[in-house]
């Protein structure tokens, strides 16, 4: 009987330390090696576990589908987190105060950044599109990129007929009213635009735009690549030299990768929480996986 209640009191004490211990990845192990864009994070001190959902921000609806294991997973968790807190992206009110922070300070325009060909040819985008040319050439170029992603999503689909992850995500979240939450604002977002300078926005907003010929097959390519899981792929992908934007990779990626780590630390001992993010931010050396390990959790693939 007594060797019965050591051994009770020493399989407790195995359990609670592998609760609480870190986990420890060898430098091989860093790496996310399998296909999959939910994930399960434990280990480190956290009572129940966590989930990670790599997510993509434009999707045509008919090849749209959450897993039954997100489905499982949603139902485990108390909160989901989003890069920006979906009640912030669908408030009217806030969209437009942020308004204010979308224009170049100092009376900037596009003519000023621009020689006149390039200006030309973004003017005639504008044009093109039916927005109103002298408001919009006022807007920070990288901010104007995102308009034209909207309207001119490059995937010779109708806008109506498509849909993104974080949407129909939140759809679940008020369905099942579990907490939503943000890892950054969109006013932080706002602000990283300030951190890459007006010319160098101007010329990615300009490489965009005549790229767009391509846009077909890089956003089918990128499609694929999502339904596949392979997020080392989206990662790499993202990085691929002609985007425009591989010297401020560490601003525009890397950095807020490990910003969300001690944010996604905090939010999952309060409770159980999914964090949805783009399958982008995933993989890679610098990427959210990578980053929860070597912060001592334990991260598996889920689905």
């Amino acid at each position: 009987m007594q060797k019965l209640c050591l051994w009770l009191l020493l399989g407790v004490s195995l359990v609670a330390c592998h609760s609480t211990q870190k986990v420890s990845y060898t430098p091989d192990q860093i790496l996310p090696a399998e296909k999959a864009l939910l994930w399960k994070i434990s280990g480190n001190g956290l009572k129940k576990p966590s989930y990670l959902l790599g997510t993509i921000h434009l999707i045509p609806k008919n090849q749209f589908q959450l897993s039954e294991a997100t489905y499982d997973a949603l139902a485990d968790t108390r909160r989901v987190t989003f890069e920006i807190d979906m009640k912030e992206m669908t408030n009217m009110a806030a969209q437009f105060s942020l308004l204010t922070k979308a224009f170049m300070s100092g009376g900037k325009t596009l003519r000023d950044l621009l020689s006149e060909e390039d200006y030309t040819f973004v003017k005639q985008k504008l044009d093109a599109q039916g927005m109103p040319a002298p408001m919009l050439e006022r807007l920070k170029p990288l901010f104007l990129s995102t308009l034209f992603g909207a309207d001119e999503n490059g995937t010779g689909v109708d806008n109506s007929k498509m849909t993104s992850v974080e949407m129909e995500l939140y759809r679940q979240v008020k369905r099942r009213k579990l907490e939503s939450a943000g890892l950054e604002t969109a006013a932080y977002q706002m602000g990283i635009f300030d951190s890459i300078p007006y010319e160098a926005q101007a010329q990615m907003l300009v490489e965009t735009l005549r790229s767009s010929s391509e846009s077909d097959s890089e956003f089918e390519k990128m499609i694929e690549l999502y339904r596949q899981k392979d997020i080392n792929a989206m990662e790499a992908m993202m990085h691929e030299e002609g985007l425009g934007v591989q010297q401020y990779q560490d601003i525009l990626l890397n950095r807020r990768n490990r910003n969300w780590i001690p944010v996604m630390d905090r939010m999952m001992r309060e409770k159980a929480t999914l964090f949805a993010v783009g399958a982008g931010h995933l993989g890679g050396s610098v990427g959210v996986i990578a980053l929860l390990r070597e912060a001592g959790f334990r991260v598996e693939a889920a689905e």
